[in-house]
C-alpha cells in the first residue's frame, strides 16, 4: 500500500513512523516533510496547502491512502477534492472541519445540542467587545474565531491584557471580516481526549495532558505545545464514561445531524470542572505534541484503524494501548512564539538512549547538516513503566542535543508527577 502524509512537523513525522510499523504500508511520501521525516519517507517537495498539486502526486503515484496531519488543509477541503477523484483520505470533509476552522460553529453546535462549554459571546465590532469585558470583568478568555495555529487564545486575568486581545484579533484594517469570542473563564484541570470517528462510531484515545505556554510555571504566551505526557493521572472509568456519553457521541451524532458526519481524528480539548467536564475546543486532526505522546502507546495497527473508518465499520476493531507513559518536551528556538532565527546546526541526533524517541519538526537538511527551520525543533519522546521514568528519558535524550539559541520547558509533566505524589 502507498501512503501520503501530508505536513512537515512532529506529529507528521510521529504519524509517519507509526505508519512504517504496518505490514500494510509498502511506501510511504511526505509532502513537504522534514529532515527527520526523510529517513523514514520519500519527502516530495509540495507545501500542505498545494491542494491541486498533491491532488496531482497521488492520482500520478497511485496513493492508495493519504492521511492529512494538519488543519489547514482540511479546513480548505482537500478530503472533498481527493474524494471527488477517487481517491482515500483520511479527515473531515471541507464542512465538518469547520469544527476546528470556525470556534463560532462549534459553540454554536455545542449550544443547540446541550454539550456542555463555557459561555460566550461573539463580536465584530472591538468597542462592544471592549464594553462587554469591562461590563462582566476578569479573568476572561479572548479567542480568534479562525485557525491561528495554537495562539489564537488568551486568557486575561487582566483587562490591559484582554482590551490588547480584542485589539490584536480584531484588526482595524480588515473589521467587517473578522470575529472574536469572549468566553468566560473556567476554573480547573485542562485534558486533551482525541478519537477515531467513522461518522457514526466513535473510539476514544488514552487522554494526554500538554503545555501550551512558552515559560515553566505555565507562564508567557500560548504556544503551539511545549510538551505533553500520557496518561494523566486524572483517568477514571467514572471519568472516561461521561465524557464518552456527554461529550465525544453527542458531537459524532450533532454533526451527522447537521449533514455533516466527521470522519477522522475529532480532538476535545476539555476542562474539569467541579460541574464536569467541559469543551474548550475542538480540532479537527491529531493534536500536535498530543500525537508524540499518544502515537507509541498505540499498539493496534494505524492503517487497520485508517480503513475502518474509511469503510464505516469502526465498531469492529478492537483499538489496544500499551500500558507504558509516554513524556514530549519540546525544543524550541530562542524567541519563539515571537520571532525567533534559523539555520543553526543541530548536534546531538545520532544514538538516543534506550526508550527515547526523537521526532523532528522545525528541521531542514543543509548539505549533511541538519539546521533549524522553524519555531518548534524537536519533540523528545520519553518511554517508560511509570511517568517518572518517561520523564527521566526525555530530558536524558534533551542533554545529548544541541543547537544555538535552543529553548525546553524543564517541568514537562509535572503536574502530574505532583498528583502521582500527592496519592501515595
Amino acid at each position: 500500500m502507498k501512503i501520503l502524509v501530508i505536513g512537515s512537523g512532529g506529529r507528521e513525522h510521529s504519524l509517519v513512523w507509526k505508519l512504517t510499523q504496518s505490514p500494510k504500508a509498502s511506501k510511504i511520501y511526505c509532502a513537504p516533510g522534514n529532515a527527520g521525516i526523510g529517513e523514514l519517507a520519500e519527502c516530495v517537495p509540495l507545501k500542505a496547502m498545494d491542494l491541486e498539486g498533491l491532488l496531482a502526486f497521488a492520482l500520478n503515484e497511485k496513493i492508495d491512502l493519504t492521511f492529512v496531519g494538519p488543519e489547514a488543509p482540511l479546513v480548505a477541503g482537500i478530503v472533498d477534492l481527493f474524494n471527488e477523484a477517487g481517491l482515500r483520505i483520511i479527515g473531515p470533509k471541507g464542512g465538518a472541519a469547520q469544527i476546528e476552522g470556525s470556534k463560532t460553529f462549534a459553540k454554536e453546535l455545542m449550544v443547540k445540542y446541550r454539550i456542555p462549554t463555557a459561555q460566550y459571546q461573539v463580536f465584530t465590532d472591538r468597542e462592544a467587545a471592549k464594553n462587554y469585558i469591562m461590563e462582566i470583568g476578569v479573568p476572561i478568555v479572548v479567542k480568534m474565531d479562525g485557525l491561528a495555529a495554537g495562539k489564537g487564545v488568551v486568557v486575561a486575568r487582566d483587562f490591559k491584557t484582554a482590551l490588547q486581545a480584542v485589539d490584536d484579533f480584531l484588526p482595524i484594517t480588515n473589521p467587517h471580516r473578522s470575529r472574536l469570542l469572549i468566553e468566560e473563564f473556567l476554573e480547573g484541570e485542562e485534558i486533551t481526549v482525541m478519537a477515531f470517528s467513522d461518522g457514526k462510531t466513535i473510539k476514544p484515545m488514552v487522554w494526554a495532558q500538554d503545555h501550551k505556554r512558552v515559560y515553566e510555571g505555565d507562564l508567557g504566551p500560548n504556544t503551539g505545545g511545549m510538551g505533553a505526557y500520557s496518561p494523566t493521572g486524572l483517568e477514571s472509568n467514572q471519568l472516561e464514561d461521561t465524557i464518552y456519553q456527554k461529550i465525544l457521541l453527542p458531537t459524532i451524532k450533532a454533526m451527522a445531524q447537521e449533514q455533516q458526519p466527521f470522519k477522522g481524528i475529532l480532538y476535545a480539548g476539555l476542562i474539569l470542572t467541579e460541574s464536569g467536564p467541559k469543551v474548550l475546543e475542538y480540532n479537527a486532526r491529531f493534536g500536535d505534541p498530543e500525537c508524540q505522546v499518544v502515537l507509541p502507546r498505540l499498539e493496534t495497527d494505524l492503517v487497520e484503524i485508517t480503513e475502518s473508518i474509511l469503510s464505516e465499520s469502526l465498531d469492529s476493531v478492537k483499538i489496544s494501548w500499551k500500558k507504558q507513559a509516554a513524556v514530549c518536551v519540546i525544543m524550541a528556538s530562542g524567541g519563539y512564539p515571537g520571532d525567533f532565527s534559523t539555520g543553526y546546526p543541530i548536534k546531538g541526533l545520532g544514538k538516543m538512549p534506550s526508550q527515547t524517541l526523537v521526532f523532528q519538526a522545525g528541521t531542514a537538511k543543509q548539505g549533511d547538516q541538519v539546521v533549524t527551520s522553524g519555531g518548534r525543533v524537536l519533540g523528545i519522546t520519553g518511554l517508560g513503566q511509570t511517568l517518572e521514568e518517561a520523564t527521566n528519558n526525555a530530558y536524558s535524550g534533551i542533554d545529548q542535543i544541541r543547537f544555538a539559541d535552543r529553548h525546553f520547558r524543564m517541568d514537562i509533566g509535572w503536574r502530574a508527577l505532583q498528583r502521582g505524589r500527592e496519592s501515595t
